[in-house]
């Protein structure tokens, strides 16, 4: 299934909108968010509308380095992501994850973070909340480094692809007119069907050698 990203009235996302896109990876409201990204453009607007993305497992490593203390608090708090509303169907979702997915050796695995759903419920320790926020501001203000992000525009026919698990992606804002000016088609895999599909190509390469 396919998705379309354009703005349009009465937006229940604010994707749908000419707005900007904060750094993102998509449905960290769900347990297993969707691994790999596809983003196919249709059309693009004269001005604005330029894509964003960053390496996040780096941007993690970095504040690893700088911040121990800070690394520790987003690898560990649980973190609550609600999303209620109508697109395609009725849908009422929600999940706790960290913000850096890490694995049993501390090295970050997944990144889940995406304001939009973010919700204001956090059940932890008082004297832990601005501490959180600390550490989120410093992860927030590495992604938008200049040194760490990368913009380019789409143009019509192009498709890009990424790990939404580790890449963090965003839009610039643009003008909005009279008609839809820019107009995103995207897909989701999973990274178990993506492997599969592979192994499968591989040992079909493999026996036709």
């Amino acid at each position: 299934p396919t998705w379309q990203v354009q703005d349009k009235a009465d937006a229940n996302n604010v994707a749908y909108t000419t707005g900007k896109l904060c750094f993102h990876t998509d449905y960290p409201v769900l347990q297993h968010p969707p691994g790999v990204q596809f983003l196919h453009c249709i059309k693009q607007t004269a001005a604005g509308g330029e894509s964003e993305v960053v390496d996040g497992f780096h941007v993690s490593n970095k504040l690893k380095k700088q911040n121990p203390q800070a690394y520790q608090i987003l690898s560990s708090t649980a973190v609550d992501y609600t999303d209620v509303g109508v697109d395609y169907c009725d849908f009422a979702v929600q999940c706790k994850q960290r913000i850096i997915d890490v694995d049993s050796r501390g090295q970050a695995v997944r990144i889940n973070y995406n304001n939009a759903t973010r919700d204001t419920v956090f059940d932890i320790p008082a004297e832990k909340v601005r501490p959180f926020y600390a550490a989120l501001k410093e992860f927030d203000d590495l992604l938008n480094s200049a040194e760490h992000k990368f913009t380019y525009k789409l143009k019509p026919g192009d498709i890009v692809t990424f790990d939404n698990w580790r890449v963090l992606h965003g839009r610039q804002s643009y003008q909005s007119g009279s008609e839809v000016t820019r107009h995103l088609e995207g897909a989701y895999a999973d990274w178990d069907v993506v492997m599969s599909r592979l192994r499968l190509l591989r040992k079909s390469v493999l026996n036709r050698d």
